[in-house]
Order: structure tokens, then sequence, then C-alpha cells
């Protein structure tokens, strides 16, 4: 009988140094939203990749920071809970990077007792020589981890890591079932392709001011309607949101349309609507219906 393994591994770094892309990159499907905006992802989502012997269930985490409100601690909570349910961890750092935005994350990771691998991102962005100075740096710093240069966006030494991961993994059944690729429901893959089209097109807090809620999710066999409100703090931004005549919502809508149709294989109509929420980002009650607060 062939041995299985299975396990949970997790991702952790500052904001912006490829966790998403390298998660997208092993899963295969475009499960976390990529922007170039710090904060980007705000929930641990799982990414599952199934083979005939093996199955690593990935969870991409919020980027570091030092929280400033309510909805960044809730987000800080999920890294917290990183590393209590993982069997491997990925510390990902990108070239020039020198620590953690939050100093008692680094003293985890050097304490930890599981395996950790520290990717060294971006690579074919640097120099050989500043690689190799860079290797040794994260060497002394952090002796007990394994060091591997990666590019995610390239695909560069991102099947090894995948390899070393299995092999790291414990003999375990397998935890999903072997075709889901993820554990969240539809309805969070719409909201999280609006808030990537928001973060693209507006510029400065708003994107950060918004939470999406997707009311409606009616899948028919060759059509998905759609009906989900974008959320705002104040009314100046919902004219933001909106544009000239609907065109800024619109350009949101045809680009999240889009991205849709390629992720369920199918003709997605959706509609959006901009609501005014007071202050949601520090209300305990509408964080956790938004799913940050876990306590």
């Amino acid at each position: 009988m062939a041995t299985h393994k299975a396990g949970f591994v997790n991702i952790i770094g500052n904001p912006n140094v490829g966790k998403s892309t390298l998660m997208n990159a092993f899963v295969g499907e475009k499960l976390s939203i990529i922007t170039s905006k710090a904060q980007t992802t705000r929930h641990r989502i799982l990414g599952i990749v199934n083979g005939d012997d093996f199955q690593v269930v990935l969870s991409d985490t919020p980027g570091i920071i030092k929280p400033a409100y309510d909805l960044q601690s809730s987000m800080m909570d999920f890294v917290k809970s990183a590393f209590e349910d993982a069997d491997v961890l990925l510390y990902m750092v990108e070239i020039g990077e020198k620590s953690l935005k939050d100093e008692r994350f680094f003293e985890r990771i050097k304490e930890s007792k599981i395996p950790v691998l520290l990717l060294l991102n971006k690579i074919d962005t640097s120099e050989q020589e500043i690689l190799e100075q860079q290797t040794q740096y994260w060497q002394e710093l952090l002796p007990s981890v394994e060091i591997h240069p990666i590019s995610a966006l390239n695909n560069f030494n991102v099947r090894e890591v995948f390899e070393r991961i299995i092999e790291l993994l414990p003999e375990a059944p397998p935890y999903y079932p072997k075709d889901q690729l993820t554990d969240k429901p539809e309805r969070f893959f719409v909201n999280e392709a609006v808030r990537e089209k928001i973060l693209m097109n507006y510029k400065k807090e708003i994107p950060y001011a918004v939470e999406v809620e997707t009311e409606e999710f009616l899948e028919e066999e060759d059509i998905i309607h759609i009906r989900s409100v974008i959320m705002v703090e104040r009314d100046s931004q919902k004219g933001i949101i909106i544009g000239h005549k609907g065109s800024a919502l619109k350009r949101v809508g045809v680009g999240a349309r889009k991205d849709l149709e390629k992720f369920f294989g199918k003709q997605v109509h959706i509609e959006l609507f901009v609501k005014v929420n007071k202050n949601w980002r520090s209300d305990a009650r509408q964080l956790k219906r938004f799913g940050y607060n876990q306590k």
C-alpha cells in the first residue's frame, strides 16, 4: 500500500513579497488576488494541491504590518494562527529585505519547531553577487531554516520548492475531498474579483475603505447571475466609486466579469451597487460579519 502525505503549508511575509503569486503558481488557479498594493490579502486563503499520493493545503496570509485599526488587528490574528496549525512554514522575503515589519513574528520563526523554508523571492531582479550576500545574511540570522532562491513570477525553482514541501509533509490521509481546490465558497471569489478591480482602478485610501458583499449568486446551466454590494465608509467615497455617469463602476464590473467568466468557465452577469456603511472597519460586529474576527 503506497503511503499518502498530507499537511498544512502556511505562507507568511511582509506585504508585497509575492506570497499570493507563489500560491497561485502552486495551485495553478488564480485563487489569491494579486495587485501591487499592500494589504491586498485580508483573509487566510486555502488553496489545495492534490496528487495521487499527496495533498498540500496552502494558506496565504495577509502581509505582516503593525496594526493601526481593528481591521488590521484582525488581519494579524490570521497570521498568528498560521504558526499554530502549519506542518511546514514558508517564510517569504524579497531581495534586499532585512526583517519582518513586526519583530515578534521574527522571534517565532527563530523558535519554530516545524520546518521553515525561507524563500528568497524576486531573484530575477538581482545580480548573482547580491543573491549570495543575501543568502549568507539570512543563513546567519536564521541558522535553522532552509533557504531557497526563487522567482514566483517566472516560476523559477517553484517546482523544486514544492517537491521539497512534499518530502517534509507527514504521512496522513487527505483533509479535503481530492477534487476540491479551496475551502472558500463561490461568493468569496466574486468579492475578491471585485475588490481586485477596485484596487487597480482607484487611488489613495479608497480601496482600503471598501468591502464587497455578494448578496446573490444564482447559477444556471449556461450563466451565473451575481449581485454584489460595494460598501464604503463615506458618501464622498461612494461618488468616487461610481464615477461620472457610472463610468468608474462600470469599469470595475466589466473587469470582474471577465475574470469570473474565466474562473467559473461560464457566462457571468454581474450587477454592482454601492452603499455607505459608516466606519465598518472599526465596528466589531461588522468585521465579524465580513469574516474577519475569528474569536
